[in-house]
C-alpha cells in the first residue's frame, strides 16, 4: 500500500535545538493530554522515547493501544506497518498519526500483495496442492494490504516472539506453509520445530517457481520468502565468535530477525520484549552481548549499569526507524493543537476488514 509523500516541516523546526524541543514537546503533550496518547517503538531513539504513554514491540503498542478508547489521537513513533496495525485495531472514532512519512520499513516492502499472491498461484499449481491446502503466515512486520490477503486465506500473522506458534498451528492446518516476508523469522521457527533442511524452501523473488525445483516444492512442509531485515542481517557467526574469544561467559542474545547461523550460535533468542526481559531478569554483574538494534542496546546499557551490555555488531541503526525525530513528533503536536491533522494512517475498510481477522486469528492460536 502506498502513501503520501512527507510534507515538508520547515526550517524552524529542523533547526531548533534540543533543550527547546523537549521543552515545547512536553509543553504541548500536557495542554492535549486529554485526548492524546504517544507510542513508541523499542527502537527509537531516548529523544523521543521519553515522551511516550505506551512503549513495547509493534504489535504489543497496537494491541496495548485498542485497549484506549478514551484517547482520540494516537501519535505512533515508529514505521509505517506498525501506524497501519494500530489503525486497524483502534476503534472508529480514533486516529493514528505517523511523525514522518518516510518512517517505512524495506522487509514489508519486499513483499506486495500482487507478487505474493503471484507467487501463492504458482505454488499451487507447481504442487498440485489446492490453494485452500496451502496456509500463509504473515509476519506482523508487513503492509496491511499483504494482511488482507493472508486474512481472505484464512492465515494468519504473527510475531517474533510467537512465530513457533503461529508455525505450528499452520503446519497443522494443511499441506504446505507460505511464510513472508521474512525468511530468517521462518527459518528459525521451523528449526525450532524439528523441521529439516528439505522441509524448508526458499521462494527468490522474480523467478520462475522462486528458483525452486518442482520436486523441491513437492517435498517442502514450508516455502519462505526472501525478505530479511537489513539491520539484523549485519550480525555474522564471526562477530559471536569474537565476542565468545573475549568473554567465554558473556551471554549471546539475538533477535530471531537474524540467520539462522547465528542464531543457532547464540545462547538465546528473542524478541525485543524478551530481550528486555531476560537483561532485566539476570543477575548484577553479568554480561550480555545483544543482537539487535543499537537504540534499544544503548537503553539498557543505561537502565542497567550494574551489568555489562554490549551491542553484538556496531552501528546497528535501523534507518528508516531513526526518520522519525523529535521534531517531526512537535510538528504534529503543534498541528493539533491548531485543530489540525497532519499525517494520518488510514487502511481502507475494505482491507482492514481481512486484515483485522489475520490479526485476531493470530491471538486466538
Amino acid at each position: 500500500m502506498s502513501f503520501a509523500q512527507q510534507p515538508d516541516i520547515g526550517s524552524t523546526y529542523q533547526g531548533m535545538q534540543q533543550e527547546e524541543l523537549v521543552e515545547r514537546i512536553a509543553a504541548r503533550k500536557k495542554e492535549l493530554a486529554q485526548d492524546l496518547l504517544i507510542l513508541s517503538h523499542h527502537y527509537q531513539h531516548d529523544s523521543l522515547y521519553q515522551f511516550a504513554d505506551l512503549t513495547g514491540d509493534s504489535l504489543k503498542l497496537a494491541a496495548d493501544a485498542a485497549q484506549i478508547k478514551d484517547k482520540t489521537f494516537l501519535i505512533f513513533c515508529g514505521v509505517h506497518f506498525m501506524a497501519e496495525a494500530a489503525d486497524i485495531l483502534s476503534a472508529e472514532h480514533q486516529q493514528v498519526l505517523l511523525p514522518h512519512l518516510d518512517a517505512g520499513c524495506p522487509m514489508a516492502d519486499m513483499s506486495t500483495r500482487a507478487a505474493v499472491e503471484a507467487a501463492w498461484n504458482e505454488l499451487s499449481t507447481a504442487t498440485g496442492i489446492a490453494e485452500d491446502a496451502i496456509t500463509p503466515v504473515t509476519y506482523v512486520n508487513s503492509s496491511a494490504d499483504v494482511k488482507s490477503f493472508v486474512g481472505e486465506k484464512g492465515g494468519a500473522s504473527c510475531t517474533s516472539s510467537n512465530a513457533e506458534r503461529v508455525l505450528e498451528w499452520a503446519l497443522s492446518q494443511g499441506k504446505l506453509v507460505f511464510f513472508f516476508p521474512d525468511q530468517h523469522l521462518g527459518r528459525n521457527a521451523s528449526y525450532a520445530l524439528g523441521l529439516s533442511e528439505e522441509q524448508v524452501v526458499l521462494w527468490r523473488r522474480g523467478e520462475p517457481l522462486g528458483g525452486c525445483s518442482q520436486e523441491a516444492l513437492r517435498q517442502a512442509k514450508v516455502v519462505l520468502w526472501d525478505g530479511y531485515c537489513e539491520v539484523h542481517m549485519r550480525s555474522f557467526p564471526e562477530h559471536v565468535h569474537a565476542w565468545r574469544a573475549q568473554d567465554p561467559q558473556a551471554t549471546v542474545m539475538v533477535h530471531p530477525e537474524c540467520r539462522n547461523e547465528v542464531v543457532r550460535l547464540a545462547d538465546m533468542s528473542g524478541s525485543t520484549e524478551a530481550i528486555i526481559s531476560a537483561v532485566a531478569a539476570s543477575k548484577a554483574g553479568s554480561h550480555w552481548v545483544i543482537g539487535t538494534e543499537i537504540n534499544l542496546v544503548d537503553r539498557l546499557t543505561k537502565q542497567y549499569p550494574d551489568k555489562t551490555i554490549h551491542s553484538l555488531t556496531p552501528a546497528c541503526l535501523c534507518p528508516t526507524m531513526s526518520a522519525v525525530k523529535p521534531a517531526n513528533l512537535l510538528w504534529v503536536l503543534d498541528n493539533l493543537a491548531k485543530g489540525k491533522v497532519v499525517n494520518q494512517i488510514q487502511v481502507p475498510q475494505a482491507i482492514a476488514a481481512q486484515a483485522r481477522s489475520c490479526l485476531d486469528r493470530m491471538l486466538s492460536i
